[in-house]
């Protein structure tokens, strides 16, 4: 069950590139002085992406966690 470590640790990997991705995004949009009505829009924006590197982060670490077990 090795393969099911290296597997979640690719995936937990590309969920926090997604993460930091995500908090660059608002970032920048917090930075270019938009009204509150555009940084909520920039925000609403950038959750998609957050929620969904979140999940896949998590669905990584139990693998990860899965492989462990089951070595």
């Amino acid at each position: 069950m090795e393969w099911l470590i290296w597997v979640g640790v690719i995936m937990s990997v590309i969920g926090l590139v997604g993460l930091v991705l995500s908090i660059v995004r608002v970032w920048r949009a917090r930075r270019a002085g938009l009204t509150d009505d555009e940084l909520r829009q920039a925000v609403q924006r950038a959750m998609p992406l957050n929620m969904g590197s979140l999940f896949l982060s998590t669905l990584g670490l139990m693998a990860v966690i899965m492989g462990i077990f089951l070595v």
